[in-house]
């Protein structure tokens, strides 16, 4: 019997703990930064695991009322966040701000435009300006309100291309598919040499909020990650990648 007891102690000795893996769900243009993230992560926490699940906010809204497996969803907006607590989506409780950036207008690097502003979007040779979905990119949405403040929205909305999220906006800038774009300036960091800015644009603040699923496998392991976004580790890395402090 005490052999039997001390092999079943070397046996549970000798199993490897199972890694805790997460799903985050992250706004598109937190991407870069998340993967660089979610590596050193686990390499802070050797027994855990990140997958990341990117793309635009209100899809990943969507995707988790209707029942995906996420642990942590990110936004690139309060709103979007603001509709996930308010659906019991998430707790609540665990709802920080990590991270801040701000809307650009940007050209193709290759672009005849010089001294561009806001205004000229009207010119008549700028035929196609890339924005996110107003409905579903918090970039499209704050693209939108900016469009309507300045007095430009009437006049441009026939020449705007509507992208599922604001990484497919800054491509169509980038590829020459569109002649202008509004996007983060992250994003137009992403793309150098292939974008310029031609101007930052005031507007709302854009603030990055994360949350933990209420429906989370992995509720603890969740909370960990969601705290070490306020980390100096990953603070560090959302600077590398031009997002600022909340």
């Amino acid at each position: 019997m005490k052999k039997i007891i001390a092999l079943c102690v070397l046996l549970c000795v000798a199993l490897p703990v199972a890694a805790a893996e997460i799903t985050v769900s992250a706004a598109a243009s937190l991407r870069d930064a998340f993967a660089e993230m979610a590596v050193d992560y686990q390499t802070l926490y050797p027994d855990a695991k990140v997958k990341l699940n990117t793309g635009a906010s209100g899809t990943l809204l969507r995707q988790l009322l209707h029942g995906a497996p996420v642990d942590v969803l990110a936004t690139a907006d309060e709103a979007t966040m603001r509709r996930a607590v308010a659906a019991g989506a998430v707790r609540a409780d665990s709802r920080v701000v990590f991270a801040g950036n701000a809307l650009v207008l940007v050209l193709p690097q290759s672009s005849p435009h010089k001294g561009f502003a806001p205004a000229d979007l009207r010119q008549a040779g700028v035929r196609r300006i890339a924005v996110g979905q107003p409905d579903s990119v918090p970039a499209g949405a704050y693209a939108k309100a900016f469009l309507l403040k300045q007095g430009l929205w009437a006049d441009v909305q026939a020449k705007l291309v509507y992208a599922q999220n604001v990484r497919q906006a800054l491509a169509y800038v980038s590829r020459g598919e569109a002649d202008a774009g509004l996007v983060y300036r992250t994003d137009a960091l992403s793309a150098r040499g292939k974008v310029r800015v031609a101007a930052a644009l005031a507007g709302e603040p854009v603030r990055y909020p994360a949350a933990v699923s209420s429906r989370s496998r992995q509720p603890a392991e969740a909370r960990r990650f969601v705290g070490y976004l306020q980390s100096a580790r990953a603070q560090g890395i959302l600077q590398k990648y031009g997002f600022s402090k909340p």
